[in-house]
């Protein structure tokens, strides 16, 4: 099992990291988590054709985990995609899907229909080929020996948000006797903690390290909305990770990169990687 860190950046616009994204490589299958901004060209970049890319699974509906969502449907599509592209997400994610196709991309879609049946080019009717299920917790995909759970997430909801308004995935990755663990965005909650116990990797929000932490806007994020350093490493130590990958990080140089893989080591014993956009791990 490869991961391919696509978009390691948050909400921010980062020149060095792209929205959050990340593929995962089976043998000859690609799954893909969340589509934030750029997922289409990072994919491009790491060697993975848009078209061979299924199934997609989100973590929830905030803009920069699923701005670039229609970019990919579209992009695969229009590169002759013919096989069904699955897209697994929370309540919610039907209704975005269906608006993408039928409101936002209707008149590109009829175009390019249009321009097909000029030039006598095969296109796939995309309405057909695009399957988007709303899921909930438990087992949600398994095919070729891949298993992938998912369990609801805290990730604002002490704030006052409801459950049933704002529902929020983590995913885990069964395979061969290996498993990874995608947080999504998340602080410390039961549902993460379930799907990380003995995880051979945790891919882990980390938006900031305790230095940058320190005032009221800082210390709400980190306790209600987006695990940060002081949480991050008590976390995977819990969980007994083998292994801690760290993205969704806001804008850093490298001495405030250091100073969070040193807060999150005085917590964690084991493997700590600080992601970086395009970079691959074995798991």
């Amino acid at each position: 099992m490869k991961v391919i860190l696509l978009g390691t950046g948050g909400p921010r616009p980062d020149p060095h990291r792209q929205g959050p994204s990340l593929a995962v490589q089976v043998d000859s299958t690609c799954l893909l988590f969340d589509a934030g901004r750029g997922v289409t060209i990072q994919l491009m970049r790491a060697g993975i054709s848009v078209s061979c890319v299924n199934p997609v699974f989100i973590t929830h509906h905030h803009f920069d985990h699923i701005g670039n969502l229609g970019d990919l449907i579209l992009s695969s599509w229009n590169s002759g995609r013919k096989t069904p592209l699955s897209i697994y997400g929370p309540e919610g994610t039907e209704a975005i899907v269906r608006v993408l196709l039928n409101e936002v991309y209707n008149k590109d879609i009829f175009f390019r229909q249009k321009e097909a049946q000029v030039t006598g080019v095969e296109l796939a009717d995309i309405r057909k080929i695009v399957d988007t299920k709303d899921i909930s917790s438990g087992l949600v995909f398994a095919d070729k020996g891949i298993k992938v759970y998912c369990e609801f997430v805290e990730h604002g909801h002490t704030l006052g948000i409801p459950v049933e308004d704002w529902k929020c995935l983590a995913y885990r990755i069964e395979v061969k006797g290996k498993s990874l663990t995608i947080s999504g965005d998340a602080v410390d909650c039961r549902g993460l903690a379930s799907l990380a116990v003995n995880t051979d990797a945790l891919v882990m929000c980390c938006y900031l390290s305790k230095k940058e932490m320190g005032d009221r806007e800082g210390d709400l994020i980190g306790e209600h909305i987006l695990a940060c350093t002081p949480q991050v490493g008590r976390i995977a130590s819990r969980a007994k990770a083998k292994k801690l990958i760290l993205t969704h990080m806001r804008e850093k140089n490298n001495d405030l990169v250091k100073d969070v893989v040193d807060e999150i080591e005085s917590d964690y014993e084991g493997e700590v990687i600080p992601g970086k956009d395009l970079m691959t791990i074995s798991v």
